[in-house]
């Protein structure tokens, strides 16, 4: 029973959200703050901690609108409150394919406690490194932080969901 050190590999990672109907945006990390860390024993996730900070405002990396008319701007204070935060506060396992990390999510200055789901999505190994990626998704209620559309055209006249799903694939490595 090996607790193994593994680092995150920032720019192997990145975070989406979406609504229903539209993905609203994706983020790729590179521009993003974004640390995490985790504990594996025996190819089983056993602690994670996640912290992220998102700013809409930033231009540079990648920012896709895909399918919509719609991005995180139209949902956003972006003047006044740009930042999306995440700090996790415990994480918790349930079982060996149930964990759920969970935390402060603060967006449109509004932070409200949640719980996201953890899972090992993928990983892989060489006689060099190992490295995992870590899936980490969540569901919350738009109307909770404030996320009301500034939109006159939310996605080509279909209606937007009142849920957004958030997604997180964090890969991590460790050399062997």
């Amino acid at each position: 029973m090996t607790i193994t050190k593994w680092n995150l590999n920032t720019n192997q990672s990145d975070f989406m959200i979406r609504a229903k109907n539209s993905i609203i945006a994706y983020l790729d990390s590179s521009f993003n703050k974004l640390d995490s860390s985790i504990d594996i024993e025996n190819n089983q996730l056993t602690n994670a901690n996640v912290e992220f900070v998102l700013d809409v405002n930033k231009k540079e990396g990648k920012l896709e609108h895909i399918d919509s008319n719609l991005n995180l701007k139209d949902f956003i204070d972006s003047n006044q409150y740009p930042l999306v935060t995440f700090k996790s506060t415990s994480f918790e396992k349930v079982n060996n394919d149930i964990n759920f990390v969970k935390g402060n999510l603060t967006i449109n200055n509004i932070t409200k406690v949640v719980e996201l789901d953890a899972k090992i999505a993928a990983s892989d190994s060489n006689h060099q490194s190992s490295k995992v990626l870590i899936e980490i998704i969540g569901e919350i209620n738009r109307k909770d932080f404030g996320l009301y559309s500034n939109s006159n055209q939310e996605n080509n006249g279909l209606l937007i969901g009142s849920n957004i799903n958030i997604t997180a694939n964090l890969e991590f490595e460790t050399k062997n």
